[in-house]
């Protein structure tokens, strides 16, 4: 019998917890994630899988830093790369040894045959807003299509090409700014059902972009797979579809794999599940393994554009330093010589196959979907209308989840989970363990039902 995971020694937060969070709370700017805000633990270290905070309390972590914890947390592999890089020499735009590795791995797999060329970043909205720069200087074209339910950073421009409420009352927007429906099937926009709804989704993207643009897009950006929406898998015909109607128009297609990449869906890239050959692709997350670093990989001759490509044309103050390269280069180094991407498709497969009962099982698990180690939960007041669980709801299950050590995305309808890339069966175990738990006591007091 392995030993529990889970440990709780105390309420939940803990004194010292609810001691440096007031301190924190003095000089902190409103604004921190959700589920950081409504746990209030502070945490101390963590191993794997793991977090501890400062009262002793150690969790099992399926929230992942949202993508970026990939390699579990203070992997000793990777500790080791930054303590030894941070002796040497950690800033700076100059070349560096950890710098030639890094992008020397990151062309061994590269999203399609043409697209290896790199620039690096510090941050997800920046190299997105690189990214659609850099389609503008290839194309000579300045109008943009993303999808309902993108997410791509929250800086003005990529702002303007989120699809949901949180632009409201930062307006105006960048013009040139087209959002079309996503395949998010479970609640089809267009009320149909797949398969035979024959991709319409796609064709209205078609007809909007026609009779919306002025003939002047210059590239269509999409996640092959939407994370901050609800970890939403299209149907693999979705992304042909799309790259079809943006080649049509003469459009590049950007690859938003911040969240996808480097083996989160069981695969590579989220691009390899559809076969698409994307031109742009925009990286981040997980392959920094904590540190903060993102980038562009292009096609070649995309990459020479102008003014892109002129001398400090596409630079970054941090990009691609020593530290963060050093950091990088070991992540990458990791996830191939531990196989990740094989974990992630295997336990993620069998995280599945221990989630999908709970469909049949509870009267508010409206779907369960995944690929890989990105999944998700739908929690719902009835499964004819699909109507989302409430935030009172929500909220009590996160709380639920929390005290019984099991640090989660449920405050939100959508239950994200995103795990690292390192956990194991047992560990996938203890978590489901919890899940059920929670979700029969739920079942049977009816609290579902509040709201």
């Amino acid at each position: 019998m392995n030993e529990r995971k889970v440990k709780i020694t105390s309420e939940i937060p803990g004194p010292k917890s609810r001691e440096l969070r007031a301190r924190e709370e003095k000089n902190l700017a409103p604004g921190l994630q959700r589920f950081a805000l409504m746990a209030g633990i502070v945490v101390e270290k963590g191993n794997g899988s793991t977090l501890t905070d400062v009262d002793g309390n150690t969790y099992i972590d399926i929230i992942g830093g949202i993508g970026v914890n990939g390699l579990g947390h203070s992997h000793p592999k990777y500790v080791a790369a930054i303590r030894d890089q941070v002796e040497k020499i950690s800033v700076g735009s100059f070349t560096s040894e950890p710098r030639v590795e890094l992008l020397e791995r990151l062309g061994e797999h590269r999203p399609a045959p043409e697209t290896h060329r790199t620039q690096l970043y510090s941050s997800g909205a920046e190299a997105v807003e690189s990214a659609l720069r850099l389609a503008k200087s290839h194309t000579g074209k300045y109008e943009f299509v993303s999808f309902w339910g993108g997410f791509h950073g929250k800086t003005m421009g990529v702002l303007s090409l989120m699809g949901s409420d949180f632009k409201e009352k930062l307006g105006p927007m960048v013009p040139g700014s087209h959002i079309a429906p996503y395949a998010y099937c479970y609640r089809c926009p267009l009320k149909l059902k797949y398969p035979s709804c024959g991709m319409a989704c796609a064709e209205l993207t078609r007809k909007q972009v026609k009779m919306n643009s002025t003939g002047s897009v210059a590239a269509f950006i999409m996640e092959p797979m939407q994370g901050s929406f609800g970890n939403i898998i299209p149907p693999k015909e979705f992304l042909p579809a799309i790259k079809s109607v943006a080649d049509e128009v003469g459009a590049l297609f950007i690859a938003d794999e911040m969240i996808t990449g480097f083996g989160r869906t069981g695969k590579y890239w989220g691009v390899d599940h559809s076969g698409v050959k994307p031109d742009i692709v925009t990286i981040g997350k997980q392959f920094g393994g904590g540190v903060p670093i993102s980038g562009v990989i292009a096609r070649e001759d995309v990459s020479h554009a102008k003014p892109w490509s002129n001398p400090s044309g596409s630079s970054s103050s941090y990009g691609g330093n020593p530290l963060v390269s050093a950091a990088a280069a070991t992540a990458l180094r990791i996830i191939d010589e531990e196989d990740l991407v094989g974990n992630s498709q295997r336990v993620g497969d069998y995280f599945l196959t221990r989630l999908q009962p709970m469909v049949d099982r509870y009267p508010f698990v409206g779907e369960v979907r995944g690929a890989g180690l990105f999944l998700a939960i739908e929690l719902v007041k009835d499964k004819e209308t699909k109507d989302p669980l409430p935030k009172n709801v929500t909220y009590r299950i996160f709380h639920e989840f929390l005290k019984r050590g099991l640090l989660t995305m449920a405050y939100e309808a959508k239950f994200r989970i995103q795990p690292s890339m390192t956990i194991d069966r047992e560990t996938v175990d203890e978590a489901v363990a919890i899940i059920e738990e929670v979700f029969d006591e739920m079942k049977a007091t009816g609290y579902w039902q509040l709201g």
